[in-house]
């Protein structure tokens, strides 16, 4: 399938992705990523992510509203210090498309939600996930020492935020962003 990746819509998720949303964890890349694995348990995920107290989860849909991937920031704390997260479609790994929604979402997180600090980690063997971090303002903070555990594998996480005052590069396309 083609996207129209000219703009971009960050927007809440919706019961009728859930198929998209199953399909785009099916990608080996995937597996490890909110425990979705079949339409049940990505209506499941929608639900659950729709109203955080603590949060806000956005798909990321091209210009024709079909959703490619995923941005959040969650775990906000009294700090004003949130976690942020993303994804996209293997069929647009590298397009940019991770970076703008990240960027978009930092400035909204800044901006309108009033958050100072924003934060993010990767696991060191993803170099294309740093290449996000750091085309969003991410400025890496150094090595959590095997943080994270997959299938009996240990692996090193790099932490990389960003805070209110450091400078943010606008997106490279138009991005909506509507709640």
């Amino acid at each position: 399938m083609g996207y129209a990746l000219g703009e971009l819509g960050l927007r809440r998720w919706r019961t009728a992705d859930a198929l998209r949303l199953a399909a785009a964890h099916a990608d080996p890349e995937m597996v490890y990523q909110g425990g979705i694995v079949d339409r049940a348990s990505a209506v499941d995920w929608i639900g659950r992510v729709a109203d955080l107290d603590n949060g806000h989860v956005y798909a990321v849909a091209d210009a024709d509203d079909h959703p490619i991937g995923c941005v959040a920031v969650t775990n906000i704390d009294r700090h004003q210090v949130g976690w942020t997260w993303y994804w996209t479609l293997a069929e647009v790994r590298g397009r940019g498309v991770a970076r703008d929604a990240l960027r978009a979402l930092a400035r909204w997180a800044h901006h309108e939600a009033g958050l100072y600090r924003l934060e993010l980690g990767h696991r060191l063997n993803n170099p294309a996930s740093c290449a996000v971090a750091a085309g969003a303002g991410f400025l890496s903070e150094g090595l959590e020492r095997q943080r994270l555990a997959y299938d009996g594998t240990r692996y090193d996480v790099e932490r990389h935020a960003r805070l209110v005052t450091d400078p943010l590069p606008p997106p490279q396309r138009p991005v909506q962003i509507t709640d």
